[in-house]
């Protein structure tokens, strides 16, 4: 099943995304390469590609995991929540409906 993991950024995390940002994204590749990837990305803090200095206030991840519990323990072992960059994350099953 498909599920969506919404985290929030803790105030002043940008330096702490911006080094951890590597292992981060090499977890979301394994997910696309075994095929279990739908949508990821940062929510920008104002209305840019590149939100320079302004930074991001979170993130969004819809990946297929077997159980709600496994996509609680994938999020959990995030390195952003490790570094401090997520205050808060949510993990919700996702009914895809469209395209």
């Amino acid at each position: 099943m498909w599920f969506v993991i919404w985290a929030e950024d803790a105030p002043n995390s940008l330096a702490a995304r911006r080094a951890t940002r590597p292992a981060h994204l090499d977890r979301l590749k394994a997910l696309q390469t075994e095929g279990r990837l739908l949508v990821a990305g940062p929510c920008p803090a104002i209305a840019a590609t590149d939100p320079g200095d302004a930074g991001f206030t979170g993130s969004m991840v819809v990946a297929e995991f077997d159980t709600l519990a496994d996509a609680q323990a994938w999020a959990n072992a995030d390195p952003y929540l490790a570094a401090g960059v997520y205050e808060q994350v949510t993990v919700k099953p996702y009914l895809k409906v469209l395209p």
